[in-house]
């Protein structure tokens, strides 16, 4: 009985930090000097430490919001604004593919419907997926992630159980990666009232994208082959600094994620590089200057502050470090060695690993589904137990 008692206390406990939104992750204490030194992530202005030997931050940022973050830990570097919310455009499809990849192989194959097809926006981006014509996952998959196809959303979306299906376990997926800033109304990130996400979230989804080493390929694919009238069709990535197009670089180390562009959100990017074993991810939404390739500018600029800040920047905060448990088990781990353990064996791409994430400081952290799993074996052992999902 007291062991129990105990442990339904720890529970407790556990479960109202989880739900006030706290991470369970523990921040080391500022180094002497440092200012701006925040528990967490701030919803308003710039968050950086500054101290002597710690880069500046680069002049000329625009954006509305902005998030450096380390993917391997879960540290964030730097952000503004990182709870803002705004209107995500395409970048919320990295939810998307987080939420439905996992559920059908790539070689299932798809004969399209005019119903498949029904309601995709007028505008929108589209890889030409034509109504009678079979495809694979696969092919959609590539047609979401380097055309931005809103057409093959749809059609994936269709095979999800419906539009309005997608979007519900869209919502229930990004609270279950503690992303609370978002509220989803088009799967594909076609501009809808209410629709908005922020930087923090979208660093989330792409950092549990990451994990998965089919997502991780898609959003590295410069180019492919695409079916087609009489066979098939080139089509390249939109994302400019991915591919180097558009008077702009290669980025170097570049390994995706994905950009948007809508009337209402403008450019929106999540940028993500792996330079000596070390990830960093970057957000960028909403650029309010006008030069060329803004968006893009913004992001590398943020991404060469994080390289060169290396062992010098101190985290601001951290992403959730949050098990999150959905459809295969969706948990955003470290994406180093992605393709290892049970993906390279032909198992669940998802890793597996608990995030527990601020490096450079001991860890006292556990899952609350780890606790409460242990919770009810520990009653189990007095009596039947009842089963979880």
């Amino acid at each position: 009985m007291a062991t129990h008692a105990r442990m339904s206390k720890m529970a407790a406990a556990t479960a109202a930090i989880a739900l006030a939104g706290v991470s369970l992750t523990c921040i080391p204490a500022a180094a002497d000097g440092a200012t701006g030194r925040q528990a967490g992530v701030a919803d308003a202005g710039v968050q950086a430490v500054t101290a002597p030997g710690i880069p500046r931050l680069p002049s000329g940022l625009s954006a509305l919001s902005w998030m450096v973050a380390d993917a391997d830990t879960g540290n964030v570097l730097a952000a503004k604004s990182a709870h803002r919310k705004l209107a995500p455009a395409s970048t919320l499809k990295t939810l998307f593919a987080v939420t439905v990849l996992p559920k059908f192989p790539g070689g299932t194959v798809r004969q399209v419907s005019s119903a498949d097809l029904e309601g995709v926006g007028a505008g929108s981006s589209v890889v030409g997926v034509r109504q009678g014509r079979r495809y694979t996952v696969a092919d959609l998959w590539r047609g979401v992630f380097l055309r931005s196809g809103n057409d093959a959303v749809h059609v994936l979306a269709s095979m999800n159980g419906g539009w309005q299906t997608t979007a519900r376990e869209m919502q229930q997926t990004a609270r279950r990666l503690g992303a609370r800033d978002t509220t989803v109304k088009s799967p594909d990130g076609y501009d809808a009232p209410g629709q908005v996400s922020s930087a923090y979230d979208l660093t989330i989804f792409a950092r549990a994208g990451l994990a998965n080493a089919d997502f991780a390929r898609y959003c590295a694919t410069t180019s492919a082959q695409f079916p087609g009238a009489g066979g098939t069709t080139r089509i390249e990535n939109t994302n400019r600094m991915l591919v180097g197009s558009h008077g702009l670089a290669r980025y170097p180390g570049i390994i995706g994620v994905k950009n948007g562009y809508t009337s209402k959100a403008g450019n929106t990017l999540i940028a993500a590089a792996r330079r000596n074993g070390r990830t960093l991810l970057v957000t960028v939404m909403n650029p309010q200057s006008t030069q060329a390739n803004g968006v893009y500018k913004e992001a590398g600029s943020l991404l060469d502050w994080g390289f060169d800040a290396e062992g010098k920047a101190q985290p601001v905060g951290t992403l959730h470090a949050v098990s999150a448990s959905y459809d295969g088990g969706v948990r955003p781990g470290p994406v180093a060695d992605r393709t290892t353990g049970a993906a390279a064996r032909g198992g669940s791409p998802w890793r597996s690993t608990l995030v527990l994430g601020a490096g450079g400081a001991g860890v006292a952290a556990i899952g609350l589904g780890a606790l409460l799993t242990r919770w009810r074996q520990a009653r189990g052992r007095g009596g039947a137990g009842r089963g979880t999902a």
